[in-house]
This record gives C-alpha cells, sequence and structure tokens, in this order.
C-alpha cells in the first residue's frame, strides 16, 4: 500500500515535471514570435540601447517586461504629484520613469515643461530661472532625442520652449532670455553669420565653429542654410529662428499625421519673426530692441500659401486662414509705416483679394493704415507702440529730408499724438511700460539714419543735416 503510494506520487512528480520542460521548450519557440510582435506594434524595446549609461542599460535588461507595469505605477504618481504643485518631487519620479522607459516621449516633453514652466517660476532670480530652462532644453535634445530620433513631440516641444518661453512675453523675465540666448548665439556665430561659407570652410576654427554648434547647441550648420535658403534670411540670435529650426527638423522624420502641430510652430514663428525679427542693440542703455522683419514678408506669405494648399482637414482652413489674413494687414501696416508705399499698396491689394470681407467696402490703404494705428495703440504693448511711433517719425524725417515740410510736419504731429495717447491714463494698465520720452526717440531714430541704418540715401541724409533747426533745439542737442 505504502509502496503503491510513493510510486504515485513519483510517477505525478515526473509528470509536472515534464510538463514543466514542455512549456519551457515550447515558450523558447513562442517567445521569438511575441517578441517581434511586440517589436513591430511599438510595445516595448527590445534592442539594447545604445550608448546608454550604466544604470539605465541594467535597468532595460534586468527588469525586461516589469519595466513598463513599475512606469505606469510611476506615472500615476507624477500625476498626482503634479496636481497637488510639488513639483520637484515629480521631477525625481519623471526622472526614474525616463531610465525605466527612455522611448516613453511624453515622460520626457513632461520633465522638460515641468523644469521650463513650473519650477523655473519658483525663483525670483532671472539667471536661476534661466538655468532651469536651459536644462528643461538640454533634456530634450542632449537626452531624449539619443531615444526617440524620430519623436514629432518631442521636436515640437523643443521648438514650443524658443517660441513661447524665449521668445513670448508672458514671463515677466523675458527680455532677460533673450538676451541670453542672443549672447550666446553671437559668441559662436557673430551677428550676421555667412551660413555658406561657414558650411564650405575647410578652416580648422571654423570646423571648430561647427562642432560647437552641433555638439554643445544640436545645431547642424547644413539645416541651418536649408532654412535660409528656403524661408529666408533669419537672424540666429532670436529665439524664433531656433523655433523654426526644431519644427522643421521635426518634418524630416514626422510621420503623415504629426505634420500639423510642426507645421504650425513654423508659419506662426515666421509670422512672429516678421513682426519683430530685426534685432536692434541698444548698446547705450545696454539691452536689445525688436523691429519688424520686412524682407520676410515674401517667405511667410509664401509659406501660408505652401500649408493651406497641402492641408487636407478642411476644419484646419479657418485657423491658417485667419493667421494669414492678420499677416496681410500688418504687412500692409508696417510697410506703410515704414513709407515704403508701393509695397505696402501690393500687400493691401493681396488682402483685398483674398479676405474682401475682411475690410468696410471701398476702403483706402490710407483709411485703412490710420484705422490700424488708432486702434493699435489702444491696445499695443510698449514695443509695438514703439513700432508704431518710430515707424511715424521715420516718415517725418523722410518728407523732411526730400523737403515737403507739410507732409513732414503732419506726420511729426502724428507721432507726437501717438506718443502722448500711449501715455495717457486712461489707456495705460499698471503692467504698461513707459516708452523713453519723445525727444530721445526722435534723437535714436536721427542717429540711426546718419548711420545709413534705415535705407535714406547720402544725398537724403546731406539735406537731413541743413533741415534740422525745424526741430526743437532740446531734442537734437
Amino acid at each position: 500500500m505504502s509502496s503503491n503510494l510513493q510510486s504515485n506520487k513519483l510517477t505525478h512528480r515526473l509528470l509536472i515535471l515534464a510538463m514543466i520542460v514542455v512549456a519551457v521548450f515550447s515558450n523558447h519557440f513562442t517567445q521569438k514570435r511575441l517578441n517581434r510582435d511586440r517589436q513591430r506594434l511599438g510595445l516595448t524595446r527590445m534592442e539594447p540601447l545604445k550608448n546608454a549609461p550604466p544604470l539605465l542599460a541594467f535597468s532595460s535588461v534586468a527588469l525586461g517586461g516589469f519595466r513598463g507595469l513599475m512606469a505606469n505605477a510611476l506615472w500615476f504618481r507624477v500625476t498626482r504629484l503634479q496636481d497637488e504643485g510639488r513639483f520637484f518631487e515629480a521631477l525625481s519620479l519623471a526622472d526614474w520613469i525616463t531610465k525605466l522607459q527612455p522611448t516613453f516621449s511624453s515622460v520626457w516633453t513632461f520633465q522638460s515643461w515641468n523644469m521650463t514652466y513650473n519650477i523655473s517660476k519658483q525663483f525670483e532670480s532671472p539667471n536661476e530661472r534661466w538655468r532651469w530652462i536651459q536644462s528643461g532644453i538640454k533634456l530634450l535634445r542632449d537626452e531624449a532625442l539619443n531615444y526617440n530620433a524620430q519623436s514629432s513631440e518631442i521636436y515640437r516641444e523643443l521648438a514650443w520652449i524658443f517660441q513661447d518661453k524665449i521668445g513670448g512675453t508672458f514671463d515677466t523675465q523675458h527680455a532677460y532670455y533673450k538676451g541670453r540666448w542672443a549672447t550666446e548665439m553671437r559668441r559662436i556665430l557673430g551677428d550676421h553669420p555667412d551660413l555658406k561659407a561657414i558650411e564650405a570652410s575647410t578652416d580648422p576654427q571654423v570646423i571648430a565653429k561647427r562642432d560647437t554648434l552641433l555638439k554643445n547647441y544640436g545645431l547642424d550648420i547644413t539645416r541651418m542654410r536649408l532654412i535660409q535658403d528656403n524661408l529666408g534670411q533669419y537672424d540666429w540670435r532670436l529665439p524664433e529662428t531656433h523655433a523654426i529650426y526644431w519644427a522643421w527638423a521635426g518634418l524630416e522624420t514626422a510621420s503623415e499625421g504629426k505634420l500639423n502641430f510642426l507645421r504650425r510652430v513654423i508659419w506662426q514663428s515666421m509670422s512672429l519673426a516678421f513682426e519683430r525679427g530685426r534685432l536692434i542693440e541698444n548698446k547705450v542703455d545696454q539691452k536689445l530692441d525688436y523691429a519688424p522683419n520686412l524682407e520676410l514678408a515674401p517667405y511667410t506669405h509664401a509659406m501660408f500659401l505652401k500649408v493651406r494648399g497641402e492641408e487636407e482637414d478642411t476644419n484646419y482652413y479657418s485657423t491658417i486662414d485667419r493667421a494669414h489674413k492678420e499677416f496681410l494687414q500688418n504687412a500692409s501696416y508696417y510697410f506703410f509705416l515704414h513709407h515704403r508705399l508701393a509695397e505696402s499698396s501690393e500687400w493691401f491689394g493681396e488682402l483685398k483679394s483674398r479676405f474682401p470681407d475682411s475690410l468696410p467696402k471701398g476702403i483706402s490703404l490710407e483709411e485703412f493704415a490710420l484705422n490700424r494705428f488708432e486702434s493699435n495703440l489702444v491696445k499695443a504693448n510698449m514695443n509695438q507702440a514703439r513700432v508704431i511711433i518710430n515707424g511715424l517719425i521715420r516718415q517725418f524725417l523722410y518728407f523732411l529730408a526730400i523737403g515737403d515740410e507739410d507732409q513732414a510736419l503732419g506726420y511729426r504731429n502724428m507721432s507726437e499724438i501717438a506718443w502722448k495717447n500711449y501715455h495717457k491714463p486712461t489707456q495705460r494698465s499698471p503692467e504698461r511700460l513707459a516708452l523713453p520720452p519723445y525727444g530721445k526717440l526722435l534723437r535714436n531714430m536721427l542717429q540711426s539714419i546718419n548711420q545709413g541704418e534705415e535705407g535714406f540715401s547720402e544725398g537724403m541724409i546731406a539735406a537731413l543735416k541743413t533741415r534740422v533747426e525745424i526741430l526743437p533745439e532740446t531734442e537734437t542737442e
């Protein structure tokens, strides 16, 4: 009896062992197929990570499929910490997730957003804020793209940081960020680099410059030159140019469904660069000023037409058309302010042709510009108001130089009225910054003209110098 029981137990154990062996043996054949399916569907990374830190390489191999479960649990915790405003704790957990799942693009963009927008604002010092913004950029550019080289999401986030956080005006320290970035780019490229010459040069110093751009800033000189050839001459000291660069880089590998938000960054940044893409260094006050870059108008217009023609989603048309209409209005107005009346008339004609319902019937270019001038001044911030008033002052001096004193004094009066209206207590909100004194704006424009920066001919400059007595003495000392 006892021997039979022991024999049955032995047979049972041998049967279980045989089943285990068969299961393991079968798994050997099915695991390869499962791995291929998981890799094809993008569920997990099956190949070893290249150039990964030791901890990341170890976790990728040792934890296997459990990495996803752990990453999901940590992600739930991160979102809860974010909602509670515990940004530094969320940052640490997000870093763990990138170690577990380096191809999870959303965690990289979340972590960068947290650094750039949330943590940076915890500091009063502009230098500390800038350090966190730089950290957010470097995280995406130097780390995330190593494991997600074709992620449109990461390229778009990089472009957005330059367009919105550095290029925008919502952060109170935005002028500091713009200045720091302009200084970095000037140190390497100078003010107006010849990209074709830099690309083709065999000079060791120029090669070192190319290497620095690529290694420290992710800027490929060939891509920079292609952007210049196709989209116009942009100033690489400005953040909008780098927003265009990263969106353009993303388009090179983006799938069809990911094109829209990258294209949007490009045409938005091109439009912004047209409005404020000419950098003016105020060496007296040690700061940067911005003015419209009118030479970008044809390229920006062409980009709107291109995107409109390539877009298949008709629901998106209204967004593009609305931005295109605003651009044409700005082009008509800015060229008028800069006394480039023939070009202003051309852009105004394009506006009337493409968007006839956007204008009152029978309105002239002069009436349009005057209406726009009055409405813009009411809602303008300091930089926008300065553009408006500087344009009027320039037209005043233009007509003064050619001897049309009535027209000149008309623009002079309009520019003074604009300056006074901008500073009316009823017009200014507490956060609206005051402009320099009118006389200083006038002297700055005269100096710019005398230095050949405003397109006045030598004869006009000479004539203007003989007629400055028409200005009050306090404004021309």
